[in-house]
């Protein structure tokens, strides 16, 4: 990948450049490709990905909209924003794009956030703890290093599962864009 001389865009920057799909599923292709790629393939595919079909069955009028939007908007955009090298017909990303993973922590409709999900977890464990120590936990059965393994084992698989949900949720890792 290029590095760019630009300087590091903010925070707020990062999130407006990946509030438009189509610079996110831009970004997305070329993380897959690990290479640079030409603009009417980066179009093709981020077609492909909004019209939820194929390559082969776009119209090429759903291509043409999609490779002059990237040309001369969103393309541009990235490369002002040193995400990206664009010449015109090539997309190269640069070592800047890695940076933005820290902000696509993407939860789910269905799901709570993970902050809150280890907060609760963590509730769950000093409540244990709490009943080792008042004695209202069984410790004959099981001793009270064995309650503080089994909440440390929740809190592994957890962090595991964390781990693996978020690496589905980056930009390049998947077939299809977050």
């Amino acid at each position: 990948m290029a590095t760019s001389s630009e300087e590091t865009p903010g925070r707020g920057e990062i999130f407006d450049l990946l509030s438009n799909h189509r610079r996110r599923y831009a970004i997305h292709f070329c993380k897959q490709q690990d290479e640079a790629v030409s603009l009417s393939d980066v179009a093709e595919q981020v077609a492909a990905w909004e019209q939820d079909k194929p390559v082969e069955e776009l119209t090429s009028a759903e291509r043409k909209r999609v490779y002059t939007s990237l040309q001369q908007t969103h393309l541009p955009t990235l490369s002002d924003s040193g995400m990206i090298e664009f010449d015109g017909s090539e997309v190269t990303l640069t070592d800047e794009a890695e940076q933005m993973e820290v902000y696509m922590d993407v939860v789910p409709g269905d799901s709570i956030p993970w902050g809150e999900y280890y907060l609760g977890l963590s509730a769950v464990g000093m409540l244990v703890l709490a009943g080792v120590w008042v004695e209202v936990l069984p410790t004959d059965l099981v001793p009270a290093v064995g309650w503080a393994a089994m909440v440390l084992v929740v809190f592994a698989g957890s962090a595991a599962y964390h781990v693996h949900q978020s690496r589905q949720n980056r930009l390049g890792e998947v077939e299809r864009p977050p």
